[in-house]
């Protein structure tokens, strides 16, 4: 087995579900109880006075 069939095989597979759970995770994150807070502040960090 050549190594490109093998590392396609493994992205067709694997590498999808790893990619869709990376995905989920994010959103998950992103749209979790007090994030809302913590993105505000990062947000305002260029704004503040030194």
């Amino acid at each position: 087995m050549e190594t490109y069939t093998a590392m396609r095989q493994f992205a067709d597979s694997w590498g999808l579900l790893a990619m869709a759970l990376f995905f989920v995770g994010v959103i998950v994150f992103t749209l979790r109880p007090g994030g809302k807070r913590q993105a505000q502040e990062a947000a305002s960090i260029p704004l503040k006075e030194d």
